[in-house]
């Protein structure tokens, strides 16, 4: 079941000097239903613009993204926000927490603003926080826990109102590689045990590794995918393979290998 569909997208921004630049050109996918998909490509190929797009942050200058055949384009203003906040999970490389919130009342947010009865935010907080391994950190603030602490209670906060897809942009770019990898490892089981669907933007080869396929993008056209097979450790030099064929940035790439 496709749940995403974007077809013939192109995003044009113009400058103060009316000097067009095109981030996206007649750029489509789609996404199923419990697909982990990777977006990777060279350092501005058009990555960002397609997630801030295709998560309904910015508009296409033309083409459409259909959600569950939905055309978002169609949506008012206080429609498209709604969608946002109930459909759609958000996880960032800079966690966005508020540091004026203790980690619990972070993750129930999107419940707060949709004004869920305390007693089943409390439930669905207790579950989600067991699933991520992350109940003994629900009191204190975000200053007061590690980054991929932070961001497992960043990814809780995306999930708890178990939308219909992900969208994480460079999850773990300000993450050590141990963190790194406890996050990654944390993504593929919600996305295996749960059934979550997930599309992640990264520019490191080792978080890609874990994706079912990867969507290359080079000048914001479409390059080409890969899918992973049975090996991960192939899967992961087949990217680094393609990113060096794309001319990435070497010093960009993460030496870390998967295990």
């Amino acid at each position: 079941m496709t749940i995403l569909q974007a077809n013939s997208i192109t995003k044009i921004y113009r400058s103060s000097q009316s000097v067009a630049h095109r981030a996206l050109d007649d750029f489509s996918l789609s996404i199923e239903k419990g697909e982990f998909v990777g977006v990777m490509g060279p350092s501005g190929s058009g990555k960002t613009t397609l997630l801030n797009i295709l998560a309904t942050i910015d508009q296409p200058t033309t083409g459409e993204v259909l959600v569950e055949g939905k055309n978002l384009s169609r949506l008012s203003k206080k429609e498209l926000a709604l969608f946002r906040r109930r459909k759609l999970g958000f996880v960032f490389q800079d966690f966005n927490l508020l540091d004026t919130l203790t980690i619990g009342e972070n993750i129930i947010l999107p419940l707060t603003l949709d004004k869920i009865p305390v007693k089943e935010m409390e439930q669905r907080l207790q579950t989600v926080a067991a699933t991520l391994g992350i109940e003994g950190i629900l009191d204190k603030r975000t200053y007061e826990v590690s980054g991929g602490q932070q961001q497992r209670a960043a990814i809780a906060r995306a999930i708890i109102h178990e939308p219909l897809l992900i969208f994480a942009d460079e999850p773990t770019g300000n993450l050590d590689s141990k963190s790194s990898k406890d996050v990654m490892e944390t993504l593929t089981a919600l996305h295996q045990e749960k059934n979550v669907s997930i599309m992640m933007v990264t520019h490191d080869p080792f978080a890609a590794s874990y994706c079912e396929r990867i969507i290359f993008i080079k000048d914001g056209k479409w390059f080409t995918e890969i899918r992973k097979g049975h090996n991960r450790q192939a899967f992961f030099q087949d990217i680094l393979d393609m990113l060096s064929l794309l001319g990435g940035n070497v010093n960009d790439i993460s030496t870390v290998r998967p295990s």
